[in-house]
């Protein structure tokens, strides 16, 4: 049964974790950049500070104040005037001793610096300095005189808040950036949440749960095999009795040309056969395969195949036929039983006692001719019962049976309950095709090397250019009838030949020969354990007709 989802909707649930995660990695990714820029832009600036040092470092005056003296007045206005025109938030000249000739606060001018200065080298420096003036990116600069001698360093910082405030004018064009690419993913988002919803054709997750469990259940619950195939004809569903009536393994995935040979039972599988209950017979089974396209909305989606055992069924039926074809007969006995014991009755009340005992005797050598001409030739009293049980059905139906005088089979012979269904099958088709008046020849030889059975009858004859699908599962020149399924006898007796690597022909033109060689030894001389193998009822049926 179908269970109604709880909870919030599946497209609903999308869209959230989607959002989410978009969400999520969108201030993770502003905060790297934001780190990322924030180092960027310190380096800048850090690089800015250091060029307006080497930029002061360079001016002729101070130099010349520097290495000389008495020129104080003269570094803290050109300090001041390079750090007004630059930007910088300060302009620090120090000579050697680390006192300081210039400096944004003068009260600071004259004093020595904390820390030891950085050009002693004659190197440059850049880092982030936390001075009187506050936080700043910095660069300092060895001071040389005219001279060439190394008089001091100029440091020049830039206020932390420029750089902060670079910063935030650029992360507010990345946050734009951010926002419009949260708002593509979030319709995006949207988008595949429909587009999902509508793949699953509206279900939610607990709706699509239970349909799997439903399905699984139902799949390997049933006495019917059931198969399905993707539009590409790979097999994508298969329950435990398809794989039992099919013979298949792990078919999962494959195409059904991988699994099965070539052949009726594959034809009828992947749809180059069409028909509603498409009649296969395999070693094992009788089948009826049922293919029917997927389409939805349009579109095809494949094709499931259903795959039902009719063994059992069809062996009741042709038992049922055969008990039916034998009622008639007896009834048709019967009627001219009464016949001759009315004849007989009428003699005796006559007075005519001699010829009624010749009547009597002359019943009696009819009624063992049959199976003792039969018996002269064939040593197998199953097959003699068997040709004289269809020899009698056949002369109900107005078609005489003839033993060929070259028949010859002993006692035990090789594939015997193989003979008995190929003979019973092959003589029942030859007595239909005959028609009534008419004659069927059988012949059953049996060789060293080899057993021959021929069946010959009268009829029309294979219709022109059907030789070649005479032996395929459920081909007929006759309707089916009420009980029995047309099409199966020769099916059946070509896959009993072949299975033995025996040989069966047919011949052309009027009147149709069917010739069967069955290889000796048998190397299968064990019953087959299928119902076509032996006809039960007819046998019975010979041994009332007094064949031993």
């Amino acid at each position: 049964m179908l269970r109604r989802g709880r909870g919030r909707k599946l497209s609903v649930r999308i869209l959230t974790g989607q959002l989410a995660i978009l969400a999520v990695t969108s201030v993770i990714g502003f905060v790297l950049l934001a780190q990322a820029q924030r180092a960027q832009l310190d380096r800048e600036y850090e690089q800015r500070a250091l060029a307006i040092a080497e930029t002061t470092a360079a001016d002729p005056q101070i130099r010349n104040a520097m290495e000389y003296g008495g020129g104080g007045d003269v570094v803290q206005a050109i300090a001041g005037r390079i750090e007004a025109a630059s930007g910088a938030s300060y302009v620090v000249v120090i000579d050697l001793q680390g006192i300081r000739h210039s400096h944004p606060h003068p009260e600071l001018i004259g004093r020595a610096v904390e820390e030891p200065l950085a050009v002693l080298g004659d190197r440059t420096w850049v880092g982030i300095n936390h001075g009187a003036t506050g936080s700043s990116a910095n660069g300092k600069a060895p001071l040389h005189g005219p001279t060439g001698e190394l008089v001091g360093e100029v440091s020049v910082g830039i206020a932390e808040k420029d750089v902060l405030g670079q910063l935030r004018r650029e992360l507010s064009a990345f946050g734009l950036y951010l926002g419009s690419a949260l708002a593509v993913g979030a319709t995006a988002s949207y988008l595949l949440a429909r587009r999902l919803k509508r793949t699953t054709f509206g279900l939610e997750l607990e709706e699509i749960a239970g349909l799997l469990q439903d399905r699984e259940a139902m799949l390997h619950g049933i006495k019917e095999g059931v198969l399905a195939f993707d539009p590409q004809g790979r097999i994508s569903v298969v329950n435990d009795e398809a794989r039992r009536l099919l013979g298949l393994g792990t078919a999962l995935g494959s195409r059904i040309g991988d699994v099965l040979p070539e052949g009726r039972l594959r034809s009828a599988l992947d749809g180059t056969l069409s028909g509603v209950d498409l009649t296969v017979l395999t070693d094992h089974h009788c089948l009826a395969v049922n293919r029917m396209p997927v389409v939805l909305r349009g579109h095809e989606l494949g094709a499931v195949v259903t795959v039902r055992d009719r063994t059992e069924l069809v062996g009741l039926l042709r038992e049922l036929d055969s008990v039916r074809g034998l009622t008639d007969a007896l009834r048709a006995q019967q009627h001219e039983f009464a016949n001759r014991m009315h004849t007989m009755a009428g003699l005796l009340e006559l007075g005519e006692h001699e010829a009624a005992f010749d009547f009597a005797v002359e019943l009696g050598h009819e009624a063992g001719a049959l199976a003792e001409g039969v018996r002269e030739r064939i040593g197998n009293p199953l097959m003699v019962g068997l040709i004289v049980a269809k020899t009698t059905v056949a002369a109900e139906r107005g078609v005489r049976i003839e033993l060929d005088g070259d028949s010859r089979l002993g006692e035990h012979p090789g594939h015997l309950r193989r003979l008995l269904s190929i003979a019973g099958n092959l003589l029942d088709n030859a007595v239909e095709a005959a028609g009534s008046p008419g004659v069927v020849r059988l012949s059953l030889v049996e060789r060293p090397e080899a057993i021959v059975l021929r069946v010959a009858d009268s009829g029309p004859g294979i219709p022109a250019g059907a030789a070649a699908s005479i032996f395929e599962d459920g081909w007929s020149t006759s309707p089916d009838r009420g009980t029995a399924r047309r099409g199966l006898g020769l099916a059946l007796v070509h896959r009993l030949v072949q299975r033995h690597q025996g040989s069966i022909t047919v011949s052309d033109g009027p009147g149709a020969v069917f010739t069967v060689t069955l290889p000796l030894p048998d190397q299968d001389p064990a019953p087959l354990g299928t119902l076509f193998t032996l006809p039960p009822v007819v046998l019975a049926g010979s041994r009332s007709e007094g064949a031993p």
